[in-house]
């Protein structure tokens, strides 16, 4: 089996039956929204595919590939597998295994700007690992938050079909565009709308339900100097500090482009003493 499903359909630039801006939030690290969509995508898949669930598979959620920084995606994949579990709970079944796929690489690149070529080529350069034993035998949700060309979906597959994996797959997505006529650069238009410049990052930052994911950590880093002392002067240095943390584990400090405001970071933890 190799299924997909997605609970909003995007077929025009200006139409949506999701809030923008929402979303936009959602992807620079407020997790209420990944909370939010979670629930409305388990009730959505459930009212109408139920039937799928209905096995004695393990079942096994994974979010979009990352490294050591969690994309948005897998918030939203956190918050799903909670409804997931309560329902196989009621069902008197066992509950879902969280998983992922190992990404060794990571890149400055704008995703929401590139044609599906572009997004093939630029992930085509990564390196990939998964468990095929572990998958063997299981239903894979492949959870994600947007699906614009395919791309991610199109390398998922593709390591699948490299370690042969023998289970049963189900794609699922917050939303899909459905209609193709439509520029690839409309996923920024979402990314971006309520999050527009550095002082948004700072509003997002100090809220209750913020959470560092990919995204944000890789636009802080790329600020130019007088952005990036803005922000740390809005937000609390122990932010700082974690964000620190998270581009050494990803090795962005190995990346050019990032290599001032990480050793502003640095220099700032050598003051204070740690």
């Amino acid at each position: 089996m190799n299924k997909r499903y997605s609970l909003h359909h995007i077929h025009s630039a200006d139409e949506f039956t999701f809030s923008p801006e929402e979303y936009s939030f959602f992807k620079y690290g407020d997790k209420a929204y990944a909370e939010k969509f979670a629930k409305e995508l388990f009730d959505g898949f459930i009212s109408g595919h139920e039937d799928i669930l209905d096995t004695d598979q393990d079942i096994v959620v994974l979010p979009s590939p990352y490294m050591a920084i969690p994309t948005a995606s897998n918030f939203l994949c956190f918050y799903f597998k909670k409804h997931l579990d309560f329902y196989l709970f009621q069902k008197g079944k066992k509950s879902s295994i969280l998983s992922k796929i190992n990404r060794n690489h990571t890149y400055t690149t704008d995703y929401g700007n590139l044609s599906f070529e572009d997004r093939k080529n630029l992930i085509a350069n990564d390196t990939y690992y998964l468990d095929k034993d572990f998958l063997r035998g299981k239903l894979c949700i492949f959870i994600d938050d947007i699906k614009i060309t395919g791309s991610h979906e199109f390398t998922v597959n593709k390591i699948l079909d490299e370690y042969k994996v023998e289970a049963d797959f189900l794609f699922m997505y917050y939303a899909e565009l459905m209609n193709f006529d439509l520029d690839p650069k409309i996923e920024n238009y979402f990314n971006y709308y309520a999050v527009k410049n550095v002082e948004h990052i700072a509003n997002v930052m100090i809220r209750p339900t913020f959470q560092f994911n990919t995204r944000i950590v890789k636009y802080i880093l790329g600020l130019d100097s007088g952005n990036f002392d803005y922000l740390t002067s809005k937000v609390k240095k122990e932010q700082m500090d974690h964000l620190l943390e998270l581009a050494i584990s990803n090795n962005y400090h190995l990346i050019k482009e990032y290599e001032n405001n990480i050793n502003t970071l640095t220099q700032t933890e050598l003051y204070y003493g740690y």
